[in-house]
């Protein structure tokens, strides 16, 4: 079969056959592995030697040095460089294995459902198939991820193709607490053929670990990408405004509309904006520890020549879940945990409705 060819092509038929690992070597040959060192420029008399320069000498090698990286054993190609480029995520320092450290941003998501989640996603994305999966063991093994290449191609016959296959093993662990867990992934199967003959490669510990970070940092961006979504949806979600009702009873309170940790979130905006100040909280025990100061001209400006009746001094805020998923319960007391009276709740449910149903922009 007959193919037309350009010039680039004419080009490779006159060019040895390399595969990538080939590409780890510098152009030409290596002959200068076995030649001599070159001889000292010899000075017939009567002329003088004339002063070198030492500027361009070659320091000589430590006692540490591997001799025996000259030639083809040099590999010329500069390190990878792990990317934990998604938020959240860090390099774990002093470990033989390629680790990436991913914390949790969002407290109500499960890491490693989140974690486990994202790379089948991904994999899904590049067309990888899975061999096996164990979400108790936190593992993942590709199926056979193959890449070809035309290294040399014919007038008329079929191209020499490289194909290079390649199954790797991810691994998802998450501590007990569950809010810090780790990402590795290793390389279980290779296999390099050249029109169609399998090649007895052996990988070294570098040839390995550059192909391991490729795939690592193409999956952490890829989890960097998910996380931006999240988060951005999140905002979007927060900035909607959260609708407040008051219910009356021997103690009024407030009803927010709304998961408790979404309302938990937007008191720590809202409570600033209406002259509290958060000087503690305690998640465990659903509390906000507030100091209310007037001084800020917020009230003065929102009720004109009336002030509102709440002394200024440290109080209390507590939430609660209401009756569904959907509803939390707002209590406001003093600093001893003595309910407000009610005519204070209702001229404070006013403008705290407003604040915390406002829509506010998305940054």
């Amino acid at each position: 079969m007959y193919k037309p060819l350009t010039s680039v092509v004419l080009l490779t038929l006159v060019s040895a056959c390399s595969s990538s690992l080939d590409r780890r070597h510098a152009n030409g040959d290596d002959d200068y592995v076995n030649s001599a060192t070159s001889p000292i420029l010899t000075i017939p008399a009567p002329l003088k030697a004339p002063n070198y320069s030492k500027e361009f000498d070659i320091p000589s090698l430590s006692d540490t040095a591997n001799t025996t990286l000259v030639g083809m054993a040099l590999d010329i190609r500069p390190p990878l460089q792990i990317l934990p480029m998604a938020e959240g995520t860090h390099v774990e320092e002093g470990t033989d294995t390629i680790k990436v450290v991913v914390e949790s941003i969002d407290n109500s998501v499960d890491l490693k459902q989140e974690i486990y989640d994202t790379l089948k996603d991904y994999l899904v994305r590049k067309g990888i198939g899975i061999a096996a999966e164990d979400y108790e063991a936190g593992t993942i093994d590709t199926d056979w991820i193959e890449n070809n290449e035309v290294l040399d191609t014919s007038l008329w016959g079929n191209d020499k193709v490289y194909t290079l296959k390649q199954r790797y093993r991810f691994d998802v662990q998450v501590r007990p607490h569950g809010r810090t867990g780790s990402l590795v992934i290793s390389l279980i199967d290779h296999q390099e053929s050249f029109d169609g003959d399998i090649k007895n490669i052996e990988l070294t510990a570098a040839d390995k670990q550059r192909y391991t970070i490729d795939m690592l940092n193409s999956a952490v961006a890829y989890l960097s990408l998910k996380r931006n979504d999240a988060m951005q949806a999140k905002r979007i979600e927060q900035s909607q405004g959260i609708e407040v009702g008051l219910v009356e009873s021997e103690h009024d309170y407030f009803l927010a509309k709304a998961p408790y940790d979404r309302v938990w979130e937007r008191l720590r905006i809202v409570l600033p904006e209406m002259g509290f100040e958060i000087v503690d909280l305690d998640p465990a025990k659903s509390l906000f520890f507030v100091n209310f100061n007037d001084e800020s001209g917020f009230w003065s400006s929102l009720w004109g020549d009336s002030q509102l009746p709440l002394k200024k001094g440290s109080y209390r805020i507590k939430l609660a879940g209401g009756s569904d998923t959907n509803e939390t319960v707002i209590k406001l007391s003093d600093i001893a945990d003595e309910p407000l009276d009610n005519d204070i709740i209702k001229q404070v449910y006013d403008a705290f409705s407003d604040l915390m149903s406002e829509k506010r922009k998305v940054r």
